[in-house]
């Protein structure tokens, strides 16, 4: 039988739109779009790259509640505000992929407010992160 964990950080935005942060199916795990609000203080630092910083740490938190770890990481969706902050974000999240290489879309579209300069998306499989990896280059 399938198993199936949904889990709630407890934001306003869960409950007003009905949505889990992260859905758990079997190994597969989907983390919603996640901003770089601080989770305790409720602020979100005007800094993109602090954001994105946060943004991290808020994906980490979601994915260590099923057992897994950004090197599960298979997907990732990126979506920044303004365009021009697109190599800046990009050079961060390198760092924080380093060796993970998940499958990546980048989008600047509007976010839901202004006040977000960030927001990331993930899909992983546990497991991934200490499996038999082959890397194919393409000539």
């Amino acid at each position: 039988m399938t198993s199936i964990v949904k889990v709630k950080t407890g934001s306003k935005f869960e409950e007003i739109a009905s949505y889990s942060r992260l859905v758990e199916v079997d190994n597969w795990i989907f983390v919603s779009n996640t901003a770089g609000r601080n989770p305790v203080t409720q602020e979100i630092p005007e800094d993109v790259i602090e954001q994105t910083k946060q943004v991290f740490a808020n994906i980490e938190r979601a994915l260590a509640t099923v057992d897994a770890s950004l090197g599960d990481v298979v997907m990732s969706r990126v979506f920044i505000q303004n365009p021009e902050d697109t190599n800046a974000v990009m050079e961060f999240i390198g760092t924080q992929f380093k060796g993970v290489n998940p499958a990546t879309t980048v989008t600047c579209p509007p976010l839901g407010s202004t006040v977000y300069k960030v927001e990331l998306e993930v899909t992983a499989y546990r497991g991934a992160a200490k499996a038999d990896v082959q890397e194919i280059k393409l000539a």
